[in-house]
C-alpha cells in the first residue's frame, strides 16, 4: 500500500470518529432500554397527580401525541387506563385544517389516522379540544361544522402564532352564560398563548375579560415576562355575560424555551445533560430528555417550578404541549 493511500485512510478515519461518537450518543438512550412513550405517559401522570393533590378539580389536557392513549400506539389497541385516568381531555391541532399549511385542508389520510384516537378518547369519557388553523370564512365554518358533528370542542385560529382573538366569528360558537366548572360543560374555547400584541398584562386581561368563551387557554406570563397573579386569573374567570369559565395555563413539557423564567444564560456554553438539540422550526425551543429528574424538577415539585407557579396563580388546569416529543427520540 502506498504512503498516499495510508494517509488517505487515516484522514477518512479521523473524519469518521466524530460521526461515530455522535451516533453513539444518539443511540445511548436506546441501548439503555428507554421506552420514550412510557416515560412521557409517566411524566404526564406525575404532573396530574401533583396538580390534583393541590386542587382536586385541576384539569390536565395533553396536546397531540395521541398514540400514548394505547399501549400499541394504534387506535384499536388496548387503552392505557392509568394515563386515561390522569387526564381530563386531549388537544389536537390541524385535525381538519393546517396539517400541511395554514388555511389548507388536512389530507384525508392524516384525518383518518387521527380521528379514531380522538373518538377513543371520547369513548373513555375524555373531552376532545381541537385547533384548526384557517382564516378563510368558508373554511372556518366547515371547521366548526365538522368538529361539532364529532362532538369535539373546537377553535379556529386565524394565525398559528396564537396571538389574537379571531375577528371571525365575532362571538364564540354555542354562546352561553352558564357557569362552566368542567371541560364537559364547555362548548367553546379561546387558545391565545402569545401575548406579544398586548402592551401590558392589564391590556390583555381587559380584552379577554370582555369575551364570553367558556375556556381560556393562555400563558402564565405576560409579554414582559411577569407572572399573572391570582387577582388577574380571578378576573379572567368571569365571562362578560356574567357566567364563570375555566382558565387553563399553557405549559410545554417536551421542550425548553429560552425565553422562560427557568432558562439560565450559562446553558449556552455549558448546557445541562437533559437539554437536547434546538427545534429547527421554532427558534429558541430545545428538545429535552423529559425523563430526566432535573428537567422534572423544573416542571413541578418546588416553589419556582412551572406547575407550582401555575397553581399559585389559581389556574384551573394545565394544557401540556410537546407531548409528542417521544417521536424525536424514537
Amino acid at each position: 500500500m502506498s504512503c498516499y493511500n495510508v494517509k488517505l485512510i487515516a484522514f477518512i478515519y479521523l473524519l469518521i470518529i466524530p460521526l461515530s461518537l455522535e451516533s453513539s450518543a444518539q443511540t445511548d438512550s436506546r441501548l439503555k432500554g428507554i421506552d420514550y412513550r412510557s416515560e412521557m405517559r409517566s411524566f404526564v401522570e406525575e404532573i396530574s397527580l401533583y396538580g390534583k393533590s393541590e386542587n382536586e378539580r385541576f384539569v390536565i389536557i395533553p396536546q397531540n401525541g395521541q398514540e400514548l392513549l394505547t399501549y400499541s400506539g394504534e387506535a384499536q389497541g388496548e387503552s392505557v387506563q392509568s394515563y386515561m385516568d390522569a387526564i381530563d381531555g386531549v388537544g389536537r391541532e390541524d385535525l381538519f385544517y393546517g396539517y400541511t399549511g395554514d388555511d389548507k385542508e388536512t389530507p384525508e389520510n392524516a384525518k383518518s389516522y387521527m380521528l379514531p384516537f380522538l373518538d377513543l378518547a371520547e369513548s373513555e369519557g375524555l373531552e376532545v379540544l381541537t385547533i384548526d388553523y384557517c382564516s378563510t370564512v368558508s373554511k372556518i365554518e366547515k371547521s366548526y361544522e365538522f368538529n361539532k358533528e364529532r362532538g369535539y370542542i373546537s377553535f379556529s385560529a386565524d394565525s398559528r402564532g396564537l396571538e389574537d382573538i379571531p375577528v371571525y366569528p365575532s362571538v364564540p360558537r354555542n354562546l352561553n352564560s352558564r357557569n362552566i366548572g368542567s371541560l364537559a360543560e364547555a362548548e367553546n374555547f379561546l387558545y391565545l398563548i402569545n401575548p406579544e400584541k398586548y402592551i401590558s398584562a392589564e391590556d390583555m386581561i381587559t380584552e379577554l375579560s370582555g369575551t364570553n368563551y367558556d375556556i381560556l387557554i393562555i400563558d402564565l406570563f405576560d409579554n414582559d415576562g411577569n407572572k399573572l397573579t391570582s387577582d388577574d386569573i380571578s378576573r379572567l374567570k368571569q365571562k362578560a355575560n356574567g357566567g364563570c369559565r375555566l382558565v387553563i395555563a399553557y405549559m410545554s413539557i417536551g421542550e425548553a424555551e429560552e425565553y422562560r423564567h427557568y432558562w439560565a444564560s450559562a446553558w449556552e456554553s455549558l448546557p445541562p445533560l437533559w437539554l437536547d438539540e434546538e427545534n429547527p422550526y421554532w427558534e429558541g425551543n430545545y428538545k429535552v430528555k423529559y425523563w430526566e429528574p432535573d428537567w422534572k424538577d423544573i416542571i413541578f415539585g418546588n416553589p419556582e417550578a412551572y406547575l407550582d407557579l401555575i397553581l399559585e396563580s389559581g389556574f384551573d388546569g394545565a394544557y401540556l404541549d410537546i407531548i409528542d416529543a417521544f417521536e424525536h427520540f424514537e
